[in-house]
């Protein structure tokens, strides 16, 4: 498994590096981890997850959009574990947050599953760490855009 692990203030690219991996015959499933995780958990009270969970580990590239800042629940600490899992050397794995890396394990909570999770995406990661203005701009041109740089 391939993880890319991306940690930047700006997601913009991350439709143009789906796109691209479709171009290239792959199959991507593009998920905010808060929507994911709100979808796992109706998937499992309604019959669904058998099929949600096995459309997310057959993908060539699952992109996880938005990781942290909010700590996981033991639900979603398993699904994300069984999900991590069930795709080792099956597929590729592209994680986005604006928490640094040694901030996540504070964010899975549980340190057991912490240390089981992180081993399986961080050891064999690509990093990337993207620092720079923010790319999002208001339509109002007069308007000054906060990029974090303050206080």
């Amino acid at each position: 498994m391939r993880v890319l692990l991306r940690i930047s203030s700006e997601e913009q690219d991350l439709p143009g590096l789906g796109q691209r991996a479709c171009r290239d015959n792959r199959t991507v499933i593009y998920q905010r981890l808060p929507r994911l995780f709100a979808d796992l958990e109706l998937a499992h009270g309604d019959g669904r997850f058998p099929r949600l969970f096995r459309s997310l580990v057959k993908a060539d590239l699952l992109i996880l959009d938005d990781w942290g800042p909010d700590r996981l629940t033991a639900g979603q600490r398993r699904d994300l574990m069984e999900i991590v899992e069930d795709r080792h050397d099956r597929g590729s794995i592209l994680i986005t947050s604006q928490l640094p890396v040694a901030a996540w394990h504070d964010v899975i909570g549980e340190p057991t599953f912490a240390d089981a999770i992180l081993d399986r995406l961080v050891h064999n990661a690509h990093r990337l760490e993207l620092d720079g203005p923010s790319l999002r701009r208001s339509s109002d041109p007069t308007e000054i855009v906060d990029e974090g740089h303050g206080a």
